[in-house]
């Protein structure tokens, strides 16, 4: 299960993030293509968009679902923009 304390810098805010469980596999950049992206330099992937439509939607809790490490996460949170802490706790 993805860690919203352990999750990587690049995540976007919102719902859906990567971990550092991440072992860059690239499936949910084959299922999801228009919301994550890869690190080149570190080897893992990110959320770089939040999904924005229903089709969207469906494809991020599609490639949530595949990740053979369980590293995304769907309980995320906007965080707090000067300190990084989630601003409520991450839904269960």
């Amino acid at each position: 299960m993805a860690d919203w304390a352990r999750r990587v810098p690049d995540n976007t805010r919102g719902k859906y993030y990567v971990d550092r469980e991440c072992i860059d596999c690239d499936l949910c950049r084959e299922v999801a293509p228009e919301n994550f992206q890869r690190n080149e330099d570190e080897g893992y992937s990110y959320v770089y968009k939040q999904p924005g439509s229903e089709a969207e939607l469906k494809q991020c809790e599609e490639a949530r679902d595949s990740c053979p490490v369980e590293a995304i996460g769907g309980d995320g949170v906007a965080a707090d923009a000067d300190s990084g802490a989630p601003a409520e706790s991450p839904r269960p």
